[in-house]
């Protein structure tokens, strides 16, 4: 077990160093690139990377398959503009509204659905990102409907706005890294391989999987309150199916159960469906695709290729 324990944090510090040195290198991206277009695309990159971070914190991790994240981020976008809407509330509260409102809602959520299993679980909130998307999307005295409501900005300028995405990632990772680290991280991976073992040795398994939703959620709140004040506009759009289908190819062509490797998959992935936005809907048939290929074929995905010797 020593032995084992040893592997797992030597791997984890490799991996960790791995994506520090990725944000590195964005970080010296607007020193050659300063096309607004470019910056924004990089922008939105770095949103899909929060969302597959706290996807994967939930199902690489923790082993629970959810398909809620691009939900609980529409949530987490609206959380500020509702605020500032209704209440002219500044984004310093609305922002940090949005983080705590999706975790507290993310615990209550996981304390009804986190007792299912297997395909129960992701129907279940298969089910509640429909049903939230629709009731924001109908709502139109309160949202606006799907016209979508409008939301201040932070700055003005895009090289800042990239910073604040790049930091956000950074402590975003410190944070998985530490949890990872702590008894937390060896309690969900041993719930991840054996649930029944892990309850049989102690381990209160609805309570860590609960923890494990409600931060994953926490991100994706984050993320789609940032988002929000990056484009200026939220609608339920945000909430859609496709956005969370995006984000698990993400992670499982990155590598699932990494910190790596969803930030190499939302690069990699976003970049190239803005490449083939031309091509109509042919790129989420190459995505659907790729993801059967990795998860058939190469199941710790192009960061365990990376590292497999």
């Amino acid at each position: 077990m020593s032995g084992e324990r040893n592997l797992w944090s030597r791997r984890l510090r490799m991996d960790f160093r791995a994506s520090l040195a990725v944000v590195a290198l964005l970080a010296c991206v607007p020193i050659f690139v300063s096309a607004p277009y470019t910056l924004g695309i990089l922008i939105v990159s770095i949103y899909f990377a929060l969302l597959a971070l706290g996807w994967n914190l939930l199902a690489g991790f923790a082993g629970q398959f959810s398909l809620a994240p691009a939900a609980f981020a529409m949530l987490g976008a609206y959380v500020p503009a509702l605020l500032d809407y209704h209440l002219k509330t500044p984004l310093a509260i609305g922002i940090p509204a949005a983080i705590a409102g999706t975790a507290a809602l993310g615990w209550v959520l996981g304390r009804i659905v986190l007792r299912l299993k297997g395909p129960y679980l992701a129907l279940t909130t298969l089910s509640f990102a429909e049903i939230a998307r629709v009731v924001i999307g109908n709502s139109f005295e309160f949202t606006r409907g799907d016209q979508g409501l409008n939301v201040p900005g932070i700055i003005d300028n895009r090289v800042g706005y990239y910073y604040i995405f790049l930091a956000t990632l950074l402590a975003v990772l410190v944070l998985l890294y530490a949890l990872m680290r702590a008894r937390s991280g060896r309690f969900w991976l041993a719930i991840r391989d054996d649930e029944t073992g892990a309850e049989s040795r102690g381990i209160n398994v609805v309570r860590y999987k609960t923890l494990a939703f409600a931060l994953s959620c926490a991100i994706c709140g984050l993320a789609g309150a940032l988002y929000g004040t990056f484009s200026r506009l939220v609608s339920p759009e945000l909430g859609l199916l496709l956005q969370t289908g995006l984000v698990i190819a993400m992670v499982v062509i990155g590598g699932i159960g990494t910190l790596t490797g969803p930030l190499i998959g939302a690069l990699l992935v976003y970049l190239s469906s803005e490449w083939m936005r031309d091509f109509g809907n042919i790129q989420m048939i190459v995505f659907s695709a790729l993801v059967i290929l990795f998860a058939r074929f190469l199941r710790t995905g192009l960061w365990g290729l990376a590292t497999r010797r």
